[in-house]
């Protein structure tokens, strides 16, 4: 009986340290990525986005032209991210965009969605970059 039990609290301790594992890789993923927008390029922001998206839904040239235009004065995360499941969580960002030519700015909501990947111990952005044609 001892054995069990001891058996049944290393599963929960074990459960216990995956589920924080999994939510300090989520922090540090989506501050990075927050970050790469802010001060990095919208290029360098392909590398969260999930590689099956990528294969599937690659961004065009025309859509890769128009993040070169585009500079992140602001990324608000609001209420930050929202378990969707055990995997996956949400999170809606308003970014505010300055256009490089004009200097205009103007925001866009970007609704995001992450999936965790067991395998690589990793996030990945599965809903892909932000749409900046729309407000």
């Amino acid at each position: 009986m001892r054995r069990i039990l001891i058996a049944v609290a290393t599963a929960f301790l074990l459960a216990g340290c995956a589920t924080a594992q999994r939510k300090d890789a989520l922090t540090s993923t989506l501050n990075t990525y927050a970050a790469t927008l802010r001060w990095g390029s919208f290029q360098s922001a392909l590398q969260f986005v999930d590689p099956k998206v990528l294969q599937t839904n690659p961004p065009s040239s025309l859509d890769m032209a128009r993040y070169q235009q585009m500079r992140v004065s602001d990324y608000d995360d609001g209420a930050g991210p929202v378990a969707v499941t055990d995997n996956e969580v949400q999170q809606v960002v308003q970014l505010h965009l300055i256009n490089i030519h004009t200097q205009s700015e103007r925001t866009v909501i970007d609704r995001q969605t992450w999936r965790y990947d067991e395998e690589k111990k990793r996030w990945w952005l599965t809903s892909g970059l932000p749409d900046v044609t729309h407000d």
